[in-house]
């Protein structure tokens, strides 16, 4: 069965329990596997917002990855999530990415594997490392943990 890994993330809220019922949440697309720590990290991009907490979850799935990211963003809806309105890259209260799924290569309009920012993303590869160090990047030829360690001083408080 297909191996995915998903990034998590919430900056409104009570931030850990929509962390954590959206791990429940996945097991409508598979089973979980692993679930990292949490991490508090700062905003990227639009930092005129709160901190998030970041994760990331591996699951087993006989989904394809097309519709297991339909999946995914229905879990995003079903917490309060509408990425039509405000504000991109603003608040919000939870934000699941899929990040890889096998070795799949792929880019649609809907869906590009792996995912294009991982790799540049500390808060995304430091929990992913933490469950999948030796998960490998299809593109790019190197693990998680070496995408890690190519990063530089960490982007998150503790």
């Amino acid at each position: 069965m297909p191996l995915a890994a998903i990034a998590l993330g919430s900056n409104l809220g009570d931030r850990k329990a929509t962390l954590a019922d959206a791990i429940r949440s996945l097991v409508s697309v598979g089973r979980v596997v692993a679930v990292s720590p949490w991490i508090e990290t700062e905003p990227v991009g639009y930092t005129d917002q709160p901190e998030f907490v970041n994760g990331a979850a591996l699951i087993e799935t006989e989904l394809p990855p097309e519709l297991l990211l339909q999946k995914l963003l229905q879990i995003e809806r079903d917490h309060g999530r509408d990425r039509s309105h405000g504000i991109q890259k603003g608040p919000r209260t939870l934000d699941l990415d899929l990040l890889l799924y096998a070795d799949t290569v792929l880019e649609t309009p809907e869906l590009t594997l792996p995912h294009p920012e991982m790799h540049r993303r500390r808060f995304v590869l430091e929990p992913l490392a933490a469950i999948a160090p030796e998960m490998s990047h299809p593109l790019l030829h190197r693990t998680v943990g070496q995408l890690l360690q190519e990063l530089d001083a960490p982007a998150y408080t503790s």
